[in-house]
């Protein structure tokens, strides 16, 4: 991985508790696995920084060897990874989730 792109990685990290890597942005996902981790962020009513890889090839790569996970979306917590959209929903399904999030300072609000 090149250092630039390690770089912007822990950048969005550091500005961000929780940071979403995904293909198209929160309004707008390119694929149904990216849709499918904001629809459980929303859902969480959680805030979180989220970076379009389809931009910029270098992250694109960079983040699969930062967390040595090899699909996208890729979801952080307090610059840990947590995993991709299959492990977001079982945690959010259990709750374990939610949870997670309420403690990563991020208000997380129920519907």
């Amino acid at each position: 991985m090149s250092s630039s792109a390690n770089e912007k990685i822990e950048d969005l990290l550091a500005k961000n508790n929780v940071v979403l890597f995904m293909k198209g942005t929160p309004s707008f996902p390119q694929c149904g696995f990216s849709a499918r981790s904001v629809a459980i962020l929303n859902e969480l009513s959680a805030e979180f920084g989220s970076f379009n890889v389809l931009e910029d090839d270098e992250v694109r790569e960079g983040i699969k060897a930062f967390g040595n996970w090899p699909t996208i979306p890729q979801l952080y917590v307090n610059k840990k990874l947590v995993g991709g959209s299959d492990i977001m929903m079982e945690m959010y399904e259990s709750g374990e989730l939610k949870t997670m999030l309420s403690s990563s300072n991020e208000p997380v609000v129920d519907r």
